[in-house]
């Protein structure tokens, strides 16, 4: 787990050493453990390091085969490299470290563009195939490890995180009115390949994109499952496919144990994390490290999930780390948080991550999660309608269901500037929900959620704020082999039981039953999901700052609208319309966007 960065130039001219420098240096916290620095001609790559797998130098990047051609920069973790490397050598390669980055470097070597087929694992790969003057570019099937892009004439710039580009100065900032609809739609999801500024992408999920030294481009997808059922799966009931499924999830937390340091669990005391520390036991992997956070309640609504926790964490015999935070402690969190965010997120739960991955990082560098499960199994309340919708009802369906705002709500919160003359984030809906494949409309929702929904909502979150303090996570519920599967099951099989029916079943083989049958929680964080108290002030002071003023982002009387009336703020799922207005000035204005 890494940062990587670089520079490539197309028009003749020398890379900017010092530019790859500072976009580097601005992602130290990513990799506190080293850094390098490698150019050849037309060519940089930065990197900072996180030592997880070969602690050794040999495992250090940019990572140079002079006898292969090729350099790479790395970020991730591919968990099946000891197989690989075993069937490299006997295909007649050597290896100089015991690091999986070697093991991406020789598959390229081996398999060319295809190299990425063969790869178990998150990863954003930047590798220079120098005898083609060839630059690939890489990123995992579920978009778990980040890949940020700005393109210019005659030159192209990547980082593992969108600030550190802005340090390298020559960006265009300005606001992306298509980027804003979505983030004003969908949660403050922004989907690949836009983000929130004009000057800045990201290369999609499970996507290969080759550029040659004149800046010629090509891409292509090369991952996808069709969410349609499997004549190989006929016949199949429901105890076969929860045997299935709890096959492939243990496997997913064996993987994921791979490291040359130990592995911790991120335990909420939900049923998905509790889950993964279940089965690391059933593993055979004894006095585990489990980490709670939790936070003053509001009322009648707790602030925490200890009591789930501490229960797992008895029954497992873990070594638990409870940390419970106060109102006072929140208000310096967010200013901390949002600056550490790589894309506005408007959940609630990011400051609960940040924070919780600083107590972690004290203790583990990696950990697992149960980040996922959601998406990939039908758990969000919103998939239990779904599964009665027709095929063609998806999108209307969908968009009632989650959409924060409407087109013609939009137009009253943008100011004329900024405003985008189409409802492009129900035309994109509508793109991928009408796309070939996925049976029903549940199947549908299901593939939107899982490859174009999560990458930018918990996965980011989750890298981008456990990455802030050097801490690896792991998302076992993101395994590719088991998401495959889980897109072949029919979909009864998931909504079952109130959602992750198939889940549940795997878990009342291993579980409290009082883990299993609780109501389910989200991370509470109630002052960010109300926006009272000290959080309020927060978000009144932002959009009221002299470059909020300047920017004239949204319509005032909108803002004041939401401001009077706190209650109409409350939208889908549980978003709050008035933090999405002021997180976004928040992040603009802590990376001094104007």
């Amino acid at each position: 787990m890494c940062g990587i960065s670089g520079e490539a130039r197309f028009d003749g001219s020398t890379p900017d050493a010092g530019a790859v420098t500072r976009i580097t240096e601005a992602m130290r916290s990513r990799g506190p453990d080293g850094e390098g620095l490698w150019s050849d001609g037309w060519i940089t790559l930065g990197h900072r390091r996180l030592t997880i797998i070969d602690l050794s130098d040999a495992g250090a990047q940019p990572m140079v085969r002079d006898d292969l051609g090729l350099a790479l920069v790395f970020n991730g973790c591919v968990y099946n490299y000891p197989r690989l490397r075993e069937e490299l050598r006997e295909a007649g390669h050597t290896f100089h470290s015991t690091s999986d980055t070697e093991v991406i470097l020789v598959a390229y070597a081996q398999w060319g563009e295809s190299f990425v087929d063969h790869l178990v694992g998150m990863f954003a790969v930047v590798l220079v195939d120098r005898r083609r003057r060839r630059l690939v570019l890489a990123r995992d099937r579920l978009g778990i490890k980040p890949l940020y892009l700005a393109e210019s004439p005659g030159r192209l710039r990547f980082a593992s995180t969108l600030p550190a580009l802005l340090r390298a100065g020559d960006v265009d900032t300005a606001i992306d009115p298509v980027a804003l609809h979505h983030y004003l739609s969908w949660h403050s999801i922004v989907p690949a390949p836009r983000t929130v500024l004009r000057g800045v992408r990201k290369l999609p999920p499970a996507t290969v994109r080759v550029v040659e030294a004149d800046g010629r481009s090509r891409e292509h997808v090369y991952w996808r499952p069709d969410y349609v059922r499997d004549p190989a799966h006929e016949g199949r009931d429901a105890r076969d496919w929860r045997a299935a499924v709890g096959d492939a999830l243990r496997t997913a937390v064996r993987r994921r144990l791979v490291a040359d340091v130990p592995v911790g669990v991120l335990l909420s005391g939900g049923l998905d994390s509790s889950m993964i520390v279940a089965l690391l036991a059933e593993a055979g992997q004894h006095h585990l490290q489990t980490f709670s956070i939790g936070f003053d309640g509001r009322g009648d609504e707790a602030g925490d999930e200890f009591h789930y926790s501490d229960l797992v964490a008895r029954a497992f015999d873990t070594d638990h780390h409870r940390i419970r935070l106060a109102d006072d402690d929140l208000v310096p969190a967010v200013r901390r948080t949002v600056h550490a965010m790589t894309e506005p997120m408007g959940s609630h739960d990011v400051v609960a991550f940040h924070l919780l991955s600083e107590q972690v990082a004290r203790h583990v560098k990696v950990a697992q999660s149960g980040q996922g499960a959601d998406e990939v199994f039908a758990g969000y309340g919103y998939h239990q309608p779904l599964a009665r919708v027709p095929r063609d009802g998806a999108t209307d369906a969908f968009a009632e269901a989650f959409f924060d705002r409407d087109h013609a709500e939009l137009c009253r919160v943008v100011s004329p500037a900024y405003a985008c003359d189409r409802d492009a984030s129900r035309e994109l809906l509508a793109a991928h929900l009408t796309a070939p494949g996925a049976e029903t409309a549940l199947d549908a929702v299901l593939r939107l959620d899982t490859h174009l929904m999560l990458p930018d909502d918990p996965v980011k979150r989750v890298d981008s704020m456990s990455m802030a303090w050097g801490l690896e996570v792991r998302t076992p519920f993101l395994d590719q082999d088991l998401v495959a599967l889980a897109a072949a099951c029919p979909p009864g099989h998931k909504v079952a039981d109130g959602g992750k029916g198939v889940l549940k079943e795997i878990a009342r083989e291993v579980l409290p039953a009082e883990v299993v049958d609780r109501p389910k929680g989200y991370f509470p964080v109630p002052a960010l999901r109300n926006v009272d108290g000290p959080v309020r002030q927060l978000v009144t002071e932002a959009l009221a700052a002299p470059a909020a003023r300047e920017r004239a982002l949204f319509r005032p009387e909108y803002v004041a609208e939401l401001l009077a009336e706190p209650d109409r703020a409350q939208a889908a799922a549980g978003s709050n319309k008035l933090w999405q207005l002021g997180l976004l000035e928040l992040w603009l204005q802590s990376h001094d966007i104007r």
